[in-house]
């Protein structure tokens, strides 16, 4: 089975740290206890997998609903969107600029203040977008016995909710650092996103004494190579092209659940390039507290 490329010097540590940083809050989230099948397991993306469209922009619509981001915020993330999905791939300046600015929002807002809007904006943005077909495969491990993470670059926080509320095991997601249950505007190494993702797995493999020959794993993006080729039964879901040429080259399982019609409405709310919003879980956040203080 091919492996995912070498990691470059410059984003290897980071993405080790990311993917380190997120198997540890997922054993804490999860409170994970040994299922009848204790070495396999089952590992989602959400965006586009699991849930059609970005989580992150539903829960920023869900936030503008309530005057806390503007709905000029939500035009610029579909735009970020439209470009990204039209270029092909990210641009890891525009990545890091983006989060570098989300992050500086988020500085000083509390945790319980974003889990709480995440189970009301789940409820109503969410809910209703989950593909029935993926959440049958998730139900299909959990039936023999086996775990089922999500792994996503949405903020850990929101990827958790999403898990619980579809009854699965827990989630890996990016991680952002907190003091005294305040965000302080850093990210515990980098976004979970491509290497990061497939780290995250490998370490919480090693900790919870997974056999990764016999996990299997469900993306619809080519950035998820790395964590495809990591396990031993890749699944291609609601693919992109990129990600159907290679599925069908490899021999992995392909299985589109969208219609016609729901496919063309994938376009503009699909997955925000590489999470380049994920540190901004609350989007342009506090800021707009800020503005409306002033």
């Amino acid at each position: 089975m091919p492996l995912p490329r070498p990691l470059r010097r410059d984003d290897g540590a980071a993405a080790v740290l990311a993917g380190a940083a997120s198997a540890a809050a997922a054993e804490v989230e999860s409170a994970l206890t040994v299922p009848p099948d204790p070495t396999g397991a089952a590992f989602f993306d959400v965006d586009n997998t699991v849930m059609q469209g970005a989580s992150i922009f539903h829960f920023a619509r869900g936030l503008a609903s309530r005057k806390i981001v503007a709905s000029s915020d939500i035009a610029r993330f579909a735009w970020q969107q439209i470009v990204f999905r039209i270029g092909g791939k990210e641009q890891h300046g525009h990545m890091t600029q983006a989060r570098e600015k989300a992050l500086s929002f988020v500085a000083g807002m509390e945790v319980a203040t974003i889990v709480t809007l995440g189970e009301e904006i789940y409820d109503e943005l969410m809910a209703d977008r989950i593909w029935s077909g993926t959440e049958a495969l998730a139900q299909q491990h959990l039936d023999a016995g086996q775990r089922v993470w999500l792994v996503t670059a949405t903020p850990v926080e929101l990827a958790s909710i999403i898990a619980r509320r579809l009854g699965l095991t827990g989630a890996l997601g990016t991680v952002s650092e907190v003091v005294d249950g305040k965000y302080t505007g850093r990210l515990v190494g980098d976004v979970l996103h491509g290497a990061a993702k497939a780290e995250a797995v490998r370490a919480l493999a090693e900790r919870e004494g997974l056999d990764l020959s016999r996990c299997a794993a469900y993306s619809d993006s080519s950035n998820d190579l790395p964590l495809l080729s990591l396990v031993g039964y890749p699944c291609a879901v609601n693919p992109d092209t990129r990600l159907r040429a290679e599925a069908r080259a490899r021999g992995w399982q392909v299985r589109d659940y969208r219609t016609g019609r729901k496919a063309a409405k994938v376009g503009i709310p699909t997955a925000i390039g590489a999470g380049a919003l994920a540190g901004a879980v609350v989007g342009g956040l506090a800021v707009r507290r800020r503005s409306r203080r002033g």
